[in-house]
């Protein structure tokens, strides 16, 4: 094994030397790869099916652009990753306006720049996009989220389906939901085009999606008994990658086909009208495919610590802090070494909550040799903070051998900016 890691080709040491760290790095073939066989697999006969890049697991120009060049279509939650979709030249009929809370400002936004997808959260989101689209000649097409109530086997705060979650309709609320679908389905600038169901985060089992599937295609029977048709259905994501040993992710051709087959039976079994079904993967694109190098600072013993310090931590990572998220980690300047040292890896941040690792064995480290933490690419630069006004990292593709910025590293003007003198 080589000393130095190289990540496509390209040595981590002549990465943080050229960018400095803490450096977020992303394997661009690995991105593409990734969206490749989403787009394979995702295909069935019965089904026209779309694949929606759920941005807010990494949104910048950089990466919406390769969205758009692979032929994906993008969802985004925010006026913010609605700019960055449009700046990076995705078609705006191939953007999904998401969010529990769309501002009138988003939504004005949306419509004036020809965004006209939007999922509808809740009954008053619906009477206020009726009032903004009457002040237009344009139509919006709508999907209804609705909240199966089906509680995944993940982490309480990235379970998004249990029966208080702050998103959606529940799907025991018939009556309301069938009261929203006709004020939809009779206002002369909306279509409705179906519903929308999301059950969580990192999610391992595939008969948590099943039942999914089998919950809404129950549903949507009904409301067809009672005259509501229902073209689209859009399944979320939630697909899980692998961050340690333990995780054992579902590939992406199995859950593909368990979707897609369990569609395919529900529509015999329901008898419904389903055309098309949408999934919506992120941080299945965007997890493995990105990576955290840090540069090793200072080192201590306490009683019953070996603390390992870095150069970043929770401003560039909060995962850990926010729900106890694993990796794992090498030090990529001695990678031929045997992982025979226990620390706990810590970044900068004044909180000693400010954990990244909380027990691992690493290879042997002296201060400067530079850290790597692996599946840092979903929400790691999308949740980044200025805690302690610590700066943003950058960020880089590799390709081949070949490295370019994406996203510059934050400067202090650029955190000063802002400040009223």
């Amino acid at each position: 094994m080589d000393k130095v890691l190289k990540i496509s080709g390209v040595p981590v040491t002549q990465l943080a030397t050229q960018y400095g760290t803490p450096l977020y790095v992303y394997d661009e073939n690995k991105l593409v790869e990734q969206c490749q066989s989403y787009k394979q697999n995702f295909a069935h006969p019965g089904f026209t099916t779309e694949i929606l890049y759920a941005s807010k697991a990494f949104s910048c120009v950089g990466m919406l652009h390769l969205i758009k060049e692979q032929g994906l279509c993008a969802d985004v939650v925010s006026i913010g990753e609605l700019a960055t979709a449009l700046e990076a030249g995705l078609d705006p009929d191939r953007i999904y306006f998401h969010g529990n809370n769309k501002t009138l400002e988003e939504i004005n936004f949306a419509i004036e720049h020809g965004v006209y997808r939007f999922f509808v959260d809740n009954v008053q989101e619906a009477e206020t996009l009726k009032k903004c689209i009457e002040k237009t000649n344009q139509k919006l097409l709508v999907m209804l989220r609705i909240n199966p109530c089906i509680e995944a086997h993940t982490h309480e705060f990235i379970q998004t389906a249990n029966i208080d979650s702050k998103f959606g309709i529940s799907i025991y609320s018939i009556d309301e939901i069938k009261t929203l679908i006709r004020s939809l389905q009779t206002h002369e600038q909306i279509v409705f085009e179906g519903l929308h169901a999301h059950i969580g985060s990192q999610i391992f089992e595939k008969e948590a999606f099943v039942k999914e599937v089998q919950t809404m295609f129950s549903f949507i029977s009904d409301l067809e008994r009672d005259g509501f048709y229902c073209p689209k259905l859009d399944l979320g994501g939630g697909f899980a990658i692998h961050y340690t040993d333990q995780d054992r992710p579902i590939p992406i051709e199995s859950i593909c086909k368990t979707i897609l087959d369990t569609c395919a039976q529900e529509q015999i079994n329901k008898k419904t009208h389903v055309k098309t079904i949408l999934i919506e993967p992120g941080r299945s694109i965007a997890g493995e495919a990105g990576s955290t190098l840090y540069t090793i600072g200072f080192s201590k013993q306490t009683p019953h610590k070996h603390y390992l310090f870095v150069d970043g931590g929770m401003s560039d990572n909060i995962r850990p802090c926010l729900y106890q998220a694993q990796y794992d980690a090498d030090v990529a300047t001695k990678m031929d070494s045997e992982k025979s040292r226990k620390v706990c890896i810590a970044g900068k941040c004044c909180e000693s909550g400010d954990v990244l690792i909380p027990e691992m064995k690493l290879q042997p480290f002296s201060q400067g040799d530079l850290l790597i933490i692996y599946s840092t690419g979903a929400y790691g630069f999308s949740m980044f903070n200025n805690y302690n006004r610590n700066l943003r990292p950058a960020v880089v593709f590799v390709k081949d051998g070949k490295s370019r910025l994406i996203v510059r590293r934050e400067s202090l003007e650029d955190l000063l900016k802002g400040d009223i003198r």
